[in-house]
């Protein structure tokens, strides 16, 4: 019955999910790209129960019975040998024990419990020989041997002889009272833990109660959180446009942007080369008027120098040839009074300008930004054409979520562990039915155990009664004939202490080795492997309780002993706290792995987005119009301007001399003449040079006007020089790109669609997986954890070892000490109880000389005799 009751717990615990492993996909296949879903914590029920157990100071006792067994045996567990004896059933070694193989066995049985045998031989022989010898110590006594003469010689280190045997037996016997204490203590110790096992007990049964009453909500919190998987999927599902379109508008841009990039640059280019061709128009303009006049006026100059040179006074180099040779010299120079840069032989730009225009009437950079909107409509075409699968998924999700919802119908859970609940409920009051009877016994094993030491408590009585008698009527000039009634009393009471010490010991010597075979031996074999975690060894050895199971328990539950399922393995995790779905492998007790396989269609789901056909032929990058434009602007001309001459120019300064400094050489030179016509017309045109210095070069040099426009011619045609580098082969090029993504968009695009359609697929398969996945987790680690069940094991190991096993051998420790120390009492009391009594007889001396070292004549006398005697 017990069987079919845990098979349907397990049962009903399994049916919380099985989840089918998922080991070919890899890892990150199982991870939505937008982030980790959170399905929030699986409510957790609190166990109260707390499986620890505190001694307090009789721990103490407990150490030292540990250590004395260690002692005793001190030998490691001996797994192999009770693997062997428990495979043999006890049975094949009692009826076949001479076999070869039994005997060894049987060896090293007795090998490895050497110490117990000896020690219980001992404890035998003591049980055996003490009332024996006793009885013989008593018919030795009545025939006045052994001590039982009431005579006493005197003897001169009496007193010191009384004195020690008295401090020898008060010390025995304290260390008997120790025992006795300590055996006392462990009794109480005992009965008082009652109380905290019953705590114990009825805290693990409130927690299998949690246990069963926390699972059901756990289950339907892991169907609830389907809901968190569905609504995610959902939402990716109506956002498949920006997910999907916007993944495979972001691949394909990769190729598109920079080509419509390119296209948009080449406009902005055409507007570039229309404001630099207007720029240098005019400032071409500007320059030409400048040079212009500036040109004029040094013609006039150097007509009038010229005239003024043809003078007779320079040719006459005989009446004055100074004058000659410095007119020859002004003649030569007049070459130099020309302007530098002349402006007025550059061809203008009126074509370039005119075909520029032409150019410019074709709003390129709008074709261009329809082409950017018609690309970046991808996720609207996406959203259009895949409207029939979302509305196909959105069905199957309400299909999935109908199945999951009626998962606990199909499985009874609930009932399951209301049985289960009735199950605990029906134990418990067994348990607490029994609570009075197990009172009971304690009760009467309380009393026994009382009762063996009162039997010490009574040696001991005499024994403290007997020093403090025989000390008290102690009389060190009474002679041993003549002591007094309460040293007499001291003396029968020791004797007393010896008959019940005779008595006694043998029953509690027979008590102590019956539980310290017991008691020790389930020290040793049982909590101390426990510990160390060797008696789970011993129980999942392989074919020990069946010789066709591996392991027993999956061997048992589930006809299957290759699972890999040990007692070490469920005690262990459970300690741990995790699953009982995980610790018991209930996967392998029902399988329902096909309805979670054929509730989340997770495989339907897949194959709805292998299908899936997105058609991108209707984005158009660039226009006919757009074409036929960039190729317009490649001919516009602007290549076959003549750049050199028009920078050479600009870079010219304004006059070939310094008209200031010419001007102050010719007046110089002028200053050397005679005075005459001559000398003033050549001042007169040395001042014209200065005039026109101050009214048009130093002007043009700095007036904003002349500067902004040599400058704005400069820029103008160096950045016409730079677009018109190269026009064709770069308008060609641009052409080409939009070819190439134009191509890849309307015949090559398949590839990127589906890899994209791919992920996205797996990103929505992933959250179903994602959600099985969490629901193998919180199996395992949360949903109906197990620590009731290891808590049971300890609370067990607790009551066995901890109070029953580590109480009952500090108590036969306790006892045995006892025992072992009434030997040297009963030598001890039957010696000083000579010193105690009254004799009969004495032996009595006759006063000698001081002088008289040799003879001493003893005489016998009788006491005397009184009538109150």
């Amino acid at each position: 019955m017990w069987k079919t009751g845990l098979l349907v717990l397990f049962w009903g615990l399994l049916s919380s999910g099985e989840l089918q492993q998922q080991t070919t996909e890899p890892e990150h296949q199982n991870r939505s790209p937008s982030g980790k879903l959170d399905f929030g914590n699986v409510p957790q029920g609190v166990y109260e129960t707390v499986p620890y157990y505190e001694p307090g100071m009789i721990g103490i006792l407990f150490h030292m019975v540990h250590a004395f067994l260690h002692v005793v045996q001190p030998n490691p567990f001996p797994e192999d040998l009770v693997v062997e004896v428990a495979k043999d059933k006890f049975g094949a070694i009692q009826s076949e024990y001479q076999k070869p193989e039994n005997i060894v066995l049987t060896l090293k049985a007795i090998y490895y419990e050497i110490g117990f045998v000896v020690c219980a031989v001992l404890g035998l022989l003591f049980a055996v020989l003490m009332p024996a010898v006793g009885l013989f110590f008593c018919l030795c006594r009545c025939c006045n041997n052994c001590g039982g003469e009431m005579h006493q010689r005197q003897r001169k280190n009496a007193d010191c002889q009384r004195g020690l045997l008295t401090t020898l037996l008060f010390t025995t016997s304290l260390i008997i009272t120790a025992g006795v204490l300590c055996s006392y203590a462990a009794n109480q110790n005992l009965s008082s833990q009652f109380k905290s096992v019953r705590r114990l007990i009825s805290s693990n049964l409130r927690d299998l109660h949690t246990f069963s009453n926390e699972t059901p909500m756990q289950i339907d919190y892991l169907i609830v959180q389907y809901a968190t998987a569905k609504n995610k999927v959902i939402s990716d599902l109506d956002n498949v446009g920006p997910l999907l379109g916007g993944k495979i508008h972001h691949e394909l841009g990769k190729e598109v942007r920079p080509a419509l990039d390119g296209a948009l640059n080449m406009a902005g280019a055409m507007r570039e080369t229309k404001e630099a061709l207007e720029n240098a128009s005019v400032s071409l303009e500007v320059l030409q008027e400048a040079t212009g006049k500036l040109h004029f006026n040094l013609s006039l100059v150097r007509s009038g120098l010229n005239r003024s040179l043809n003078d007779p006074g320079c040719s006459d180099e005989e009446s004055d040839a100074t004058s000659a040779q410095l007119c020859r010299s002004i003649r030569s120079s007049l070459a130099q009074l020309h302007v530098s840069g002349n402006f007025t032989r550059l061809p203008n730009v009126y074509n370039q300008l005119e075909s520029v225009n032409q150019v410019l009437k074709t709003d390129l950079r709008n074709i261009v930004q329809r082409g950017y909107a018609s690309f970046n409509d991808t996720p609207g075409m996406v959203n259009d054409q895949m409207r029939n699968v979302i509305d196909g998924a959105r069905s199957m999700l309400d299909t999935i979520g109908t199945n999951i919802s009626s998962f606990t119908k199909v499985f009874p859970v609930h009932s399951s562990l209301t049985n289960f609940t009735n199950f605990i409920s029906h134990t418990q009051s067994k348990i607490e039915d029994l609570y009075p009877e197990i009172d009971e016994m304690d009760f009467y094993r309380w009393v026994s155990c009382i009762g063996l030491c009162s039997m010490v408590v009574l040696i001991l009585a005499f024994n403290f009664l007997a020093i403090l008698c025989g000390n008290l009527g102690y009389d060190k000039h009474a002679s041993p004939t003549t002591r007094g009634c309460v040293s007499n009393t001291g003396g029968t009471l020791l004797m007393a202490g010896v008959g019940f010490s005779f008595l006694f010991s043998w029953i509690l010597m027979g008590v102590v080795t019956a539980m310290f075979l017991v008691g020790g031996n389930m020290e040793k074999l049982v909590c101390e492997p426990f510990h160390t975690k060797q008696l789970f060894k011993v129980l999942d050895t392989p074919h020990l309780v069946n010789p066709d199971w591996r392991n027993f328990i999956p061997g048992y539950l589930y006809n299957d002993s290759d699972l890999d399922l040990t007692v070490e393995s469920f005690y262990s995790n459970c300690k741990d706290n995790q699953g009982i779905y995980s610790a018991m492998r209930l996967d392998k007790l029902l399988n329902v792995s096909a309805f979670l396989n054929s509730s989340l269609h997770t495989k339907e789901v897949g194959k709805m987005f292998e299908n899936v056909n997105i058609d991108l032929r209707g984005i158009v990058l660039l226009e006919p119009d757009g074409k036929q434009n960039l190729m317009d602007f490649s001919e516009t001309g602007v290549a076959e301007i003549n750049y050199a001459a028009y920078l050479e120019e600009v870079n010219k300064g304004v006059t070939q001399v310094d008209l200031l400094s010419y001007a102050n050489e010719l007046e110089a030179q002028t200053d050397l003449m005679p005075k005459g016509p001559l000398q003033t017309s050549l001042k007169g045109q040395a001042n014209s040079l200065r005039q026109i210095h101050s009214q048009q070069v130093i002007p043009m040099e700095q007036a904003m006007k002349y500067v902004r426009a040599r400058s704005t011619l400069n820029q103008s045609i160096r950045l016409l020089e730079r677009t018109a580098s190269d026009l064709p082969n770069k308008v060609t090029d641009v052409l080409a790109t939009i070819e190439a993504a134009q191509y890849l968009i309307s015949e090559n695009a398949t590839q990127v669609v589906n890899q994209e359609t791919q992920k996205y697929k797996q990103t929505i398969v992933g959250y179903f997986r994602q959600y099985i996945e969490w629901v193998r987790s919180s199996l395992a680690m949360e949903v109906a954890a197990c620590k009731p069940f290891s808590n049971i094991v300890d609370t067990v190991e607790i009551i066995a070892c901890s109070v029953l096993v580590d109480s009952l051998n500090t108590f036969w420790f306790g006892l045995g000490c006892c025992a072992l120390f009434l030997l040297p009492s009963i030598i001890l009391s039957v010696k000083l109880a000579k010193f105690y009594r009254r004799m009969d007889t004495e032996d009595v001396y006759d006063d000698i000389p001081a002088y008289d070292t040799l003879t001493r004549f003893p005489r016998a006398s009788a006491p005397p005799r009184h009538i109150d005697w």
